[in-house]
């Protein structure tokens, strides 16, 4: 890829608000740098919304809340599936984007859009499918009718590590079920978000019905949306600490809430497991995306006597792991997203050998520009350490071991987290029993990638409330009404 193409694309990216089917600057005239993480380069200046952007963002919103709600949802089904034709046609842009914005490799960048892209899919489909109830009451005297309404303006706060999938696996059931939405994407990776907007509003989304508000000033752009009472949905991903601080705002608003918080994830290998299975499920839960995923297997809980071979393969694949610019031929692990993303990944590997452990590879920043790390193992990780209960978001592998299975459960589920889980075993018994006792919203058997538009979303405990994705996603966007008719 040439930088031309690269400037290219990235000149044809609004770099103003979305608002009310206008692109706008910001209130105050001020802007803030996008900077590519594997260079440090500034990749675009682009609006730095204000309070009273995030009214007017909200204001659109409202205003065109009715309209959406009544519009035919065969009208809105065909617009969502018409953007994802539009994002198909434009899959080379929008993975190209991703790569410059947040270092992904092009490959992994491409996945993405393929997977971002059915939540236009699915939800199209989803939107000509919202069902109620009819019938008699039990006692007879009269009929009742049960029928779905959408949630009402929805303000929706996307992560900046994977900025396509976040915000159409948000924005695509918010549509379909008749909501409008105010988005806010995370300041490090605004720019796929923008260049959604610009596809949506191709596909024919109304004006009002999508706004998109960037901004450097997250919490004073999003208090005061929170506290406006004609607001009726709150849909964030995001760290826990963050997560619990907003739920506390929308409480006062008795807001629908979605919230899609931090993982822990465990990886377990049974003393039975498929060890070329295994790893290479290792491989894509622990580095797809850098690492830098809340799905990523955070803690590796290996069989004792299996132990040493896992890592051994393991090793060898990871020292093999090409590290460069996203846009190079064969990368494999790009830069992480900052600085202090280098930093919390390595505190955890040093925090690890001084408790006892081993690095077996990497272990160090990269030297030059870019935020990058050498993709690493460590093995022998003793109980206590940081890198047990802290997610790791980087592209780091950390080993510990177990003895039977009733203690690998006990370390799977010591954790306040909740999300996902992996497990390896050919027992089939084992597998079931695993379903029902490991503490999490989403389990991987023999399966190192979990993540589908036809499948809910979502963990337990600290790791959120709510689904996103499959039939349950939409659900999110609807309340219930019921209405009793009596007989004549």
């Amino acid at each position: 890829m040439t930088a031309a193409a690269e400037r290219t694309l990235l000149d044809s990216v609004p770099g103003a608000l979305y608002i009310g089917g206008e692109w706008t600057a910001a209130s105050s005239g001020a802007t803030f740098d996008v900077l590519d993480p594997s260079t440090g380069d500034v990749l675009a200046s682009i609006a730095d919304a204000t309070p009273d952007d995030a009214q007017r963002a909200l204001d659109a919103a409202v205003a065109a809340q009715d309209a959406w709600a009544a519009t035919a949802p065969r009208k809105r089904s065909d617009i969502l599936r018409r953007a994802f034709d539009l994002v198909r046609e434009r899959t080379e842009d929008f993975a190209l984007l991703m790569t410059l914005e947040m270092g992904k490799p092009l490959a992994e960048a491409r996945g993405e859009v393929a997977y971002g892209n059915e939540f236009l899919r699915w939800f199209s489909e989803e939107a000509v499918r919202i069902t109620g109830r009819y019938g008699d009451n039990p006692e007879g005297t009269g009929r009742m009718v049960v029928s779905q309404r959408p949630v009402g303006p929805s303000y929706l706060i996307t992560p900046w590590n994977f900025p396509l999938a976040m915000a159409t696996r948000k924005i695509a059931p918010a549509l379909a079920a008749g909501c409008t939405v105010v988005v806010k994407p995370a300041a490090l990776t605004p720019l796929t978000t923008l260049l959604l907007a610009s596809v949506l509003e191709e596909a024919g989304v109304p004006a009002g019905v999508v706004n998109v508000i960037t901004t450097t000033s997250s919490r004073a752009v999003t208090e005061p949306i929170l506290a406006d009472p004609r607001l009726r949905k709150l849909s964030f991903t995001g760290s826990t600490e963050v997560g619990r601080a907003l739920m506390k705002q929308a409480a006062d608003g008795v807001l629908r809430v979605s919230m899609e918080l931090g993982g822990n994830a465990p990886f377990l290998v049974f003393e039975d497991a498929d060890l070329d299975a295994a790893v290479e499920g290792a491989l894509m839960a622990k580095f797809r995306n850098i690492g830098q995923a809340c799905t990523a297997a955070n803690r590796f809980i290996v069989h004792a006597s299996v132990a040493d071979e896992f890592a051994r393969r393991v090793t060898a694949r990871v020292s093999a792991m090409k590290v460069g610019r996203g846009t190079e031929d064969g990368v494999q692990i790009g830069p992480l997203i900052d600085d202090r993303a280098v930093a919390t990944s390595l505190a955890l590997v040093d925090d690890a050998v001084a408790r006892g452990a081993s690095v077996a590879t990497g272990g160090s920043a990269v030297e030059g520009p870019g935020t990058f790390v050498e993709p690493t193992v460590v093995t022998g990780v003793r109980p206590g350490s940081e890198i047990l209960s802290t997610e790791i978001f980087g592209p780091v592998l950390a080993i510990a071991t177990f003895e039977t299975e009733d203690e690998a459960i006990a370390l799977a589920n010591s954790t306040e987290y909740g999300l996902v889980s992996y497990a390896y075993t050919r027992d089939l018994a084992r597998g079931h029993r695993l379903i029902d006792r490991l503490d999490t919203g989403m389990m991987g058997l023999n399966a190192g990638v979990v993540s589908n538009a036809a499948a809910p979303f979502g963990g337990v405990k600290q790791s959120g409330i709510g689904r996103e994705g499959g039939a349950e996603g939409i659900h999110e966007y609807l309340s219930t009404k019921y209405t009793l008719i009596p007989h004549g």
